[in-house]
């Protein structure tokens, strides 16, 4: 389970482990008051992707888009968020205002699309057939 919380906001029990995704550290934020397994700055978007979209929710659509290629170029950036989803809870930390469109959410809607994509014998990591949603 992937959920989202802004870097703002306390820790609780139930966040699992927790990663902040931004690439610029967060303002008014001091590093050793944010409680987080790891900064992975690889998995935010790129300077110019970001200095782009400007938060502009008009440019969300192609944001995403944007985003998604250069994630599926830094495999390594988010891979690790997808191995500790697949074995409990992970939270991604972000700094934006902008609770829908931001690049935690982007990223959450990436993983959670690659969690279910079907391996080479056409089943899901969840054991459902991608087809029918049926158990093989």
């Amino acid at each position: 389970m992937i959920k989202l919380k802004r870097v703002y906001e306390e820790e609780t029990p139930d966040d699992g482990v927790r990663y902040l995704v931004e690439r610029l550290w967060p303002r008014g934020v001091k590093k050793e008051s944010l409680h987080m397994d790891a900064w992975l700055k690889e998995a935010g978007p790129s300077t110019e992707l970001r200095k782009w979209f400007s938060h502009d929710p008009g440019k969300w659509s192609e944001f995403r888009r944007r985003y998604f290629a250069e994630l599926d170029k830094v495999k390594e950036g988010w891979a690790p968020i997808r191995e500790a989803a697949e074995r409990g809870t992970v939270t991604l930390l972000y700094s934006s205002h902008d609770t829908e469109h931001n690049n935690a959410v982007a990223l959450k809607e990436y993983i959670e699309r690659k969690m279910e994509a079907p391996d080479r014998d056409g089943v899901t990591p969840s054991g459902r057939s991608p087809v029918f949603g049926a158990r093989d």
